[in-house]
């Protein structure tokens, strides 16, 4: 349940890996390797067993690809990440390149010469990434090949861990809101209407979704490892380990599903295409093994639990309404104690993360963190992703911001909320920077729109009152969230790249941001459920618009108040208020002392 806090990577181990892995290479006559941050299911979470890129660079981020020639080698991710990768790879080895600008395609083309060939693990591409790669690499003159067994596993041996075993756990009715029976008969229908016989579900939160279980098979999110194929008609077949279905697993899913062990996946999927059907793979997110499986008989279409686990039916909202009561009155807890203690100077980033844990433990009802917190005192907070280790730990000082930004799965909801704040006296600087961002997190939380906006068109108005005073961040504004599943879930978000339109019950994350590179971060995240029918006084149109969940106070020590319309100061004494009024009976003492304090009017 608790994070471990590791010591960064070894430079000295990448050196040594990367020998091994090239003399392989000659060996099966490739000039280079692709090793990216994935498993076989293609999910942002992996198990230790698919930490592969991290075993071979030392990098830890949740997204990235290693590009590995005979002579050159390249760790390509995005800006969220390349402050991290620099403090733990060795770059005398490894190139750290923005893979937001340049791709590992136009890297290679100026690495080798016509005719090069790549190697590449089918399971760990998605097919519709593979397919533009391919046909990328082919003007380059570059040629892909798929590999029977990844090389990497080759290098790493025996030393691998093994794969993930947990028991799958029932998701009760009375928390999930619908049936499987139901969700079942519902997807069948969709794919009857679509004139495909069947679907290939790779994805573990879908499938956990469909069949309202859980698991414990990757970090922080309650998911199964498995495959899942659903025909238009009749019992669907779960691919999954025996020693995960046991108890009541077992008997939830008996009547449900036929349960086959994972390596009858590949005959299953022969069987399909033998017989002619038509099959659904979401090109998104299904391996490119699959694809070149079933050749012709894929029908590219998105998974088909994507939207409905996206839109929480009534059940699992008022279920994340109580989890962040819950939630909101722990980190108050935690905010209240740091407040007292962390201008002593003697607090640093590790206590901060061990004692938010304690407070969300002791509610009795924490299952895991819903990530790996990111607790950044100062310089450290500017790292979007930073992740606290032994060796990066740092005080909390005086006159420095600390930008913490955390969750908990609990069975009823998913929490995710950021909140920067002052230790001792802020700056102007940092008061005006932080009142920006708060502008920002307003216009997101009083937005109303038409039905059909799509996260795209909402992003900007988070960046607005950034815009205007020339600054920017490189992260999106929202990611969608799961219920008691995925802390980061499609298809919705408010993004550069949101293209889903916003749907009532959907829950998506609001978390403007401005970083200052070497000095401090500041994010205020919420999160927020899309609700229909806001009526507009004049208006033509009904509206949508956000019902906000998250329910902690925001720093008032460094809003700038001449900053905020008269507006925005409405909208953020009330939203104090109501944090008050809904988490002031769960505090006592000195912590609601403090609660009543950081609620004031402004």
């Amino acid at each position: 349940m608790f994070q471990t806090f590791d010591t960064v990577a070894r430079p000295e181990l990448g050196p040594p890996r990367v020998k091994a892995l090239r003399a392989l290479m000659e060996k099966q006559g490739l000039d280079a390797v692709l090793v990216p941050r994935a498993d076989a299911h293609q999910g942002e979470y992996v198990p230790p067993s698919a930490e592969r890129l991290a075993w071979l660079t030392g990098f830890s981020g949740s997204a990235g690809l290693a590009v590995v020639t005979k002579t050159a080698a390249a760790l390509m991710t995005d800006g969220r990440y390349t402050l991290q990768a620099a403090g733990q790879i060795d770059t005398k080895t490894f190139e750290i390149v923005d893979s937001t600008a340049v791709d590992w395609v136009q890297w290679l083309a100026g690495k080798l010469s016509s005719g090069g060939v790549v190697g590449y693990d089918p399971w760990l591409h998605t097919g519709g990434a593979i397919q533009g790669q391919a046909k990328a690499a082919a003007l380059k003159k570059l040629k892909l090949k798929p590999l029977a067994k990844n090389p990497v596993d080759s290098v790493w041996g025996k030393e691998r861990p093994k794969d993930p075993a947990g028991p799958i756990f029932i998701q009760p009715l009375n928390l999930a809101g619908v049936s499987a029976a139901d969700k079942i008969a519902a997807l069948q229908k969709t794919l009857a209407e679509a004139g495909e016989d069947a679907v290939v579900l790779t994805l573990p939160d879908s499938i956990c979704w469909l069949l309202n279980i859980r698991g414990s098979d990757v970090a922080h999110n309650p998911t199964v490892l498995a495959f899942m194929i659903v025909a238009k008609s009749g019992k669907p077949e779960l691919f999954v380990a025996a020693e995960k279905v046991v108890g009541d697993a077992k008997s939830h899913l008996k009547p449900l599903v036929v349960v086959h062990p994972p390596e009858a996946l590949a005959s299953r999927i022969d069987a399909l295409k033998k017989a002619g059907k038509r099959v659904r793979l979401d090109p998104t997110s299904a391996a490119d093994w699959l694809f070149k499986r079933l050749g012709k008989s894929v029908s590219e279409n998105t998974d088909p639990c994507i939207l409905p686990k996206a839109k929480k039916n009534a059940v699992e909202l008022e279920g994340a309404r109580e989890a962040h009561i819950r939630d909101g009155a722990a980190v108050c807890r935690f905010l209240a104690w740091l407040d007292r203690t962390a201008p002593s100077g003697k607090i640093d980033e590790i206590t901060a993360v061990t004692k938010l844990e304690h407070e969300r433990a002791s509610t009795q009802k924490l299952k895991e963190i819903s990530f790996a917190t990111i607790s950044g005192s100062g310089p450290n907070g500017a790292i979007v992703h930073y992740r606290v280790s032994t060796e990066t730990n740092r005080l909390l000082r005086p006159g420095e911001l600390f930008l913490v930004d955390s969750g908990a799965q609990y069975q009823d909801g998913t929490t995710d909320i950021t909140r920067t704040v002052a230790i001792g006296k802020p700056t102007k600087e940092m008061c005006e920077r932080f009142t920006l961002v708060l502008k920002g997190h307003i216009a997101i939380a009083t937005a109303r729109f038409p039905k059909g906006t799509r996260g795209i068109q909402l992003d900007t108005l988070a960046r607005h009152a950034m815009w205007q005073a020339g600054f920017d961040f490189d992260h999106g504004t929202g990611h969608g969230i799961g219920s008691y599943l995925s802390v980061h879930e499609g298809p919705q978000s408010i993004s550069k790249r949101g293209m889903a339109a916003m749907e009532p019950g959907m829950i998506v994350s609001n978390e403007p941001g401005y970083y200052k590179n070497g000095h401090y971060g500041i994010r205020l995240e919420n999160l927020e459920v899309v609700r229909d029918a806001y009526s507009v006084e004049g208006g033509e149109r009904d509206m949508m618009g956000f019902e906000t969940l998250t329910l902690v106070p925001f720093d008032r020590r460094c809003v700038a108040k001449a900053m905020l319309t008269a507006g925005e100061r409405i909208w953020l004494d009330a939203y104090h208020a109501r944090v008050l009024k809904v988490i002031g009976p769960h505090l006592g003492g000195d912590d609601r002392a403090w609660l009543e304090k950081a609620c004031a009017p402004l």
